[in-house]
């Protein structure tokens, strides 16, 4: 197998509900951080701060865009917006001294917090932005899904292992 050296994102785009283009400047994506609580005590050399397993902290993604977007009003409706981040990612292949490309996608269904009309300013751009809580999040990497977390039906998958499928089945999903 080549070795591959992934470079860069090429480029993306954003959709909702799978279909509409949005036209947005840039995106922060979301930070996954593990709850955790301090374990201490007998057996124990000092503290540990444990994950606790498939949860998860808040998780924001903000849009920024350049200008002010009908598409950016509608996003800030209170409720649940599905977006799809579809990115090519550049890869050099060390073997062949060629260049290539891998597809990466980050879906998540997301609802609004905060909506940021932008500024007036002429000739500049109003860099407008939305951000928005993360309920779902799912990370895939040339069609393989790498991070699913789905925080309202209790699945967290990574790399291919569900670790929450025994704690669904304890409490009776």
């Amino acid at each position: 197998m080549a070795k591959q050296v992934s470079e860069k994102l090429i480029s993306y785009r954003v959709y909702k509900d799978g279909k509409d283009f949005l036209g947005t400047a840039d995106v922060t994506l979301p930070s996954v951080e593990y709850l955790t609580e301090t374990v201490k005590g007998a057996g124990i050399a000092g503290e540990v701060n444990s994950p606790t397993i498939g949860n998860f902290g808040s998780m924001g993604v903000t849009l920024n865009w350049r200008t002010i977007e009908a598409d950016a009003i509608r996003l800030a409706a209170p409720q649940a917006h599905a977006l799809d981040f579809w990115g090519a990612q550049q890869v050099f292949n060390q073997s062949s001294g060629t260049y290539d490309s891998v597809a990466v996608k980050v879906s998540v269904r997301a609802i609004p917090k905060k909506f940021d009309i932008g500024k007036f300013e002429p000739g500049a751009t109003t860099d407008s932005s939305s951000e928005f809580e993360v309920i779902y999040l799912k990370l895939s990497h040339n069609d393989r899904v790498l991070l699913e977390i789905d925080k309202y039906n209790y699945i967290c998958v990574i790399d291919g292992v569900d670790y929450l499928a025994k704690v669904r089945s304890q409490l009776g999903y």
